[in-house]
């Protein structure tokens, strides 16, 4: 990181030299990283769990809390939609049918066109 100090005066100079020895202080004071990792790592596993699964595999905490029971039930409130049988079938492969809902299936709409009409395609009952 470099910052271009050429065009800033002195007043500005000054207060940027203040608020970094005030920053370094804040960080000399501050325990080094693999010191906190390892006590993070004992504490977790005193209370019989993994980093992992407290956090995730390097996810943030937030997610870790979203992925919880109580959020998995919660994104469940629609209303599920019963099966619905197929209406339409393709003449080139029996296999690949479509119910009437979303969007139409390519080869259907490859069908259309082709100046098709998609009642063409109903399954006869």
């Amino acid at each position: 990181m470099s910052i271009d100090l050429s065009n800033l005066s002195a007043k500005e100079l000054a207060a940027l030299i203040r608020d970094a020895q005030k920053r370094k202080t804040v960080v000399a004071k501050r325990q080094p990283i693999t010191k906190v990792r390892a006590q993070l790592t004992a504490a977790a596993k005193k209370a019989g769990y993994s980093i992992e699964e407290l956090f995730g595999a390097g996810a943030p905490a937030v997610k870790a809390v979203r992925g919880t029971k109580a959020a998995k039930g919660a994104a469940k409130t629609g209303r599920t939609l019963p099966k619905v049988a197929p209406k339409y079938r393709n003449p080139a492969n029996p296999a690949e049918t479509w119910t009437g809902r979303g969007k139409q299936p390519r080869w259907l709409a490859e069908f259309t066109n082709q100046g098709r009409k998609v009642e063409d395609f109903l399954i006869q009952k």
